[in-house]
């Protein structure tokens, strides 16, 4: 594991806030860093998977209204008479 020496300008309050971390959980200064840095990116992975929200209406168990037609029918209703464009 490579490790790299940086410096960062952080507010007082934070870095306090962070020792004092440390020191509660018996972890050092770096570790609470490295872990809060891991949470962030971890987050904004962009190769986490999207989860899209349940916006479903009407009753599940009832019968699909599409069902009755075909792909060129539906494709018809959506779209128009085709030798109308």
């Amino acid at each position: 594991m490579g490790l790299m020496k940086t410096t960062l300008d952080i507010h007082d309050e934070l870095l306090s806030r962070a020792k004092r971390h440390a020191r509660d959980t018996g972890s050092t200064l770096r570790a609470v860093v490295e872990d809060g840095l891991r949470q962030v990116l971890d987050r904004a992975d962009p190769t986490r998977k999207h989860v899209l929200p349940d916006l479903r209406v009407g009753d599940p168990a009832a019968d699909d209204p599409l069902e009755q037609y075909s792909w060129p029918e539906l494709r018809e209703l959506i779209y128009g008479d085709p030798g109308t464009r």
